[in-house]
């Protein structure tokens, strides 16, 4: 079963709208996503400012958002056999890179503000039974702004994540790969092109619990997906660099 649990849809700053994100990853085959937008924080100035550009879920915008997640995850099990999991980024945005952190939230329907401590954020998470991803914790290698909070407080912040992301998009953190932390690979959608990056391949039911259950077992592989073509990554968590081709 192949999975993506970090996407993103108009809703905060991705291209497409949440139906069309359904038929993108519907018609691929993929057995579960998790549509997960940005929740900024509401008082800071970077916050306001994407509250300003429409570029982030509100108090007010929020029970839309789950409403059609809820309608579209019932049309994706339907039409595809495809498990839609609700979910967003709480998303702590700062001028230096050393204080920003995105922390990716999974089966959680209530709305939490992003501005609080994050290990209060991550003890909320955990008290309403959801999952939660520290996202891109290094270098994306990419030109924009970085998150490094939560990479420099890793030890202190191990027991509080179900998983850290050791790919996003088409980059594999190797630094990641080799800290023996719980890892799960997403793309970090917000364009329908970057489909093509690192996934998380499971072999498990096809239900919430049963996807939380296996990646936190770490009974993952990790697969480079693009057009159909799947180059896995077997042995991954003791032996990060062989690769094999699927």
């Amino acid at each position: 079963m192949l999975c993506d649990f970090h996407i993103h849809s108009s809703f905060s700053d991705g291209r497409l709208s949440i139906p069309e994100l359904i038929d993108l990853y519907g018609k691929r085959g993929f057995g579960a996503i998790a549509i997960t937008d940005h929740l900024c924080e509401e008082y800071t100035f970077l916050g306001q400012t994407a509250q300003f550009f429409e570029r982030t879920l509100t108090r007010k915008t929020f029970p839309k958002y789950l409403q059609i997640l809820k309608e579209e995850a019932a049309r994706a099990w339907d039409q595809y056999r495809m498990l839609v999991i609700p979910g967003y980024e709480l998303t702590k945005n700062s001028l230096i890179n050393s204080r920003s952190a995105h922390m990716v939230v999974l089966g959680v329907e209530h709305y939490i503000s992003a501005d609080q401590e994050v290990t209060d954020l991550l003890k909320q998470v955990r008290d309403l039974g959801g999952f939660s991803i520290a996202a891109h914790p290094v270098s994306t290698q990419q030109l924009e702004p970085q998150t490094y909070y939560l990479w420099s407080r890793r030890e202190q912040l191990a027991k509080d994540f179900d998983a850290w992301e050791v790919a996003s998009g088409r980059v594999l953190f190797k630094e990641v790969a080799n800290s023996g932390l719980p890892l799960i690979a997403n793309s970090d959608l917000h364009h329908p092109r970057q489909i093509s990056s690192w996934k998380t391949q499971l072999t498990c039911a096809r239900s919430r619990e049963a996807i939380f259950h296996a990646i936190r077992r770490q009974q993952v592989d990790f697969v480079y997906y693009e057009g159909g073509l799947r180059e896995n990554l077997m042995g991954f968590a003791c032996d990060p660099l062989k690769i094999t081709t699927a």
